[in-house]
């Protein structure tokens, strides 16, 4: 039986060197799966360094999976074409999560965690997980892969689902 943890909102920020699809730029937009969730952001025209600044809400439960991503250029007459994919396990956030709600950290700014570029994730980069105003929050950057080029800036927030206590 899956237990709830609460709610990842991820903020799909920016993307940086996306690679060419069309004859001299993309129109790329972002499809973000978790489990049998899905959402997709605008597609942004004539443009190989985007910014979206879109929040989208995944209900996060365990086992905790892994959030991917793809990115694809919109073509008008033909089928999209591929700009690369990427995932993430979320595994260390809710550790991280966990770990907070152990210990009782209530400090801003806190570094709960520290994630490592490794075969589990398509991190370009070192990732800390910090609590920040009340929220466990982790800042990424994500490397394509199956492209030349090409990395996409995520925002991921847990929010935990207040304690429900059992009806009397």
């Amino acid at each position: 039986m899956e237990e709830e943890l609460g709610q990842i909102k991820v903020t799909v920020i920016r993307g940086n060197r996306l690679v060419i699809r069309d004859f001299k730029t993309s129109d790329p937009y972002v499809i973000l799966k978790l489990g049998n969730q899905t959402a997709k952001t605008k597609v942004i025209n004539s443009c190989l360094n985007p910014t979206w600044n879109e929040e989208f809400s995944f209900s996060l439960s365990e086992p905790v999976g892994v959030l991917k991503l793809e990115v694809f250029d919109k073509d008008r007459f033909k089928a999209d074409d591929k700009m690369g994919h990427a995932h993430i396990n979320l595994q260390p956030l809710a550790a991280a999560a966990r770990l907070r709600d152990i210990l009782s950290v209530a400090t801003n700014g806190t570094t709960l965690r520290k994630v490592i570029p490794e075969s589990d994730n398509c991190l370009a980069a070192d990732s800390s997980i910090n609590w920040e105003n009340g929220e466990v929050v982790q800042n990424v950057w994500l490397r394509l892969c199956d492209v030349e080029s090409g990395e996409i800036e995520l925002k991921i927030k847990l929010i935990k689902l207040p304690s429900v206590s059992p009806s009397k």
